[in-house]
């Protein structure tokens, strides 16, 4: 049966409407490890300090996500959204004038880091998840996620260009007016929880009930833990790999374009994991993209440091990079429903954000103990072995067999 037309208009809206939102924030926050080198050249401060600063943000990008969640799950995502989107555009403007530490934790780690987790997945996507059938939930957080990494594809090489044609200054004040592009969307996903039509009402519980519950949780707390271990994984690429590039004598652009291949990818990745969670178990799914990062960062060890393989990595690496968030968010559902999504899935996001502050905090700190990144790696093949293992236990029934509609 045909969808209602001016119910699936409405639909693409609200998807437009919250993977635009992700593009800008997403990848205005993604491009911002091209910026390491040239803070670092201004203010002579230390890859370890700035990089101090990089996992701060991490960490607050991540903590703030329950909080803007609850109150998004209580008033509506647009008030959340409208000063999320604001305090990144605020942060990424003032970090050139910032010649500290504390300077840059302010307005990297806790003006566009808070700001980005206010206009991030947890709001983003439940609010998607409650005006979105049952059935189309896992597409619909599967276009959202696509939004974000359109957004790193489409931000780093114009980094890369506005630097080129303002200086990294320019360029970084540039972005903070491109982010406020995504202002409009805050009207589009204005409302307050909406029942999906032709399914139950949700209840929300009460934060800290839901939280409670959630944490006595097996599945929950396993799903937990393996988000730890993308949080990891995600942060030492979007922070290090550029300096990768640098430690393996390749030249510049080929970190902004690495960068870009995996927002490319991971656009191919989002989408297809968007289409798999309906068809197959999504602790199996999350199985698999872990063990695929393992092997995959295990290879590019092995092999020579040619341009060409810089890329292959970037591509693989980027087809897997946020495929975990729509099985992810599609289990939280599963277990709670979609009443306190937002705050359970912000909560589940802050464990992969304290495994963002370690990765993004470590690549800083290895390789100014060695000159090198290989020991991060070898941890980063070991994280990716264990969250393969700790989906497995996960109870999740089988999907339902699909029965095609006229």
């Amino acid at each position: 049966m045909a969808l209602n037309e001016p119910r699936a208009r409405l639909w693409w809206l609200v998807l437009l409407a919250a993977a635009g939102t992700f593009a800008l924030t997403m990848g205005t926050r993604q491009t911002m490890g091209f910026f390491l080198s040239p803070i670092n050249t201004a203010t002579g401060l230390g890859v370890a300090s700035i990089s101090l600063a990089f996992a701060f943000g991490q960490l607050w990008w991540g903590l703030t996500q329950p909080f803007a969640g609850a109150f998004a799950d209580r008033v509506g995502a647009g008030r959340v959204l409208l000063l999320g989107v604001s305090l990144v555009a605020l942060g990424t403007f003032l970090t050139p004038f910032m010649t500290s530490t504390w300077g840059l934790i302010l307005s990297l780690g806790i003006l566009a880091a808070g700001g980005a987790g206010m206009a991030g997945p947890s709001v983003l996507m439940a609010a998607t998840s409650r005006l979105m059938p049952p059935e189309r939930r896992g597409l619909a957080t599967g276009v959202v996620n696509a939004g974000g990494s359109f957004g790193q594809f489409l931000m780093a090489p114009l980094a890369a260009a506005l630097t080129a044609s303002l200086g990294w200054v320019g360029a970084l004040q540039a972005l903070a007016f491109i982010v406020l592009l995504a202002l409009p969307a805050a009207l589009v996903l204005r409302g307050g929880p909406v029942a999906t039509a032709g399914a139950p009402a949700a209840a929300a519980l009460p934060a800290r009930e839901a939280l409670a519950r959630a944490l006595r949780h097996p599945g929950y707390l396993m799903l937990s833990a393996g988000f730890f271990v993308c949080g990891f994984h995600v942060a030492f690429l979007a922070t290090h790999l550029p300096g990768v590039v640098a430690a393996c004598g390749l030249p510049a652009p080929v970190g902004a374009w690495a960068l870009g291949i995996i927002g490319l990818f991971n656009i191919m990745g989002s989408l297809a994991m968007g289409w798999a969670v309906g068809r197959w178990r999504m602790k199996s799914l999350l199985s698999l993209v872990y063990a695929t990062r393992g092997l995959a960062v295990l290879v590019f060890l092995l092999a020579p440091k040619t341009e060409a393989v810089m890329l292959v990595f970037a591509a693989v690496m980027g087809f897997t990079f946020l495929s975990t968030v729509p099985p992810t968010v599609g289990l939280v559902a599963k277990f709670f429903g979609v009443g306190n999504l937002a705050m359970l899935f912000g909560a589940v996001m802050f464990a992969h954000q304290i495994g963002g502050f370690l990765g993004a905090w470590l690549g800083g700190r290895v390789f100014e103990a060695t000159g090198s990144y290989d020991w991060v790696w070898y941890v980063d093949i070991v994280l990716a072995v264990g969250a393969a293992l700790v989906h497995l236990p996960i109870t999740e029934a089988r999907p339902a067999p699909r029965v095609a509609t006229a």
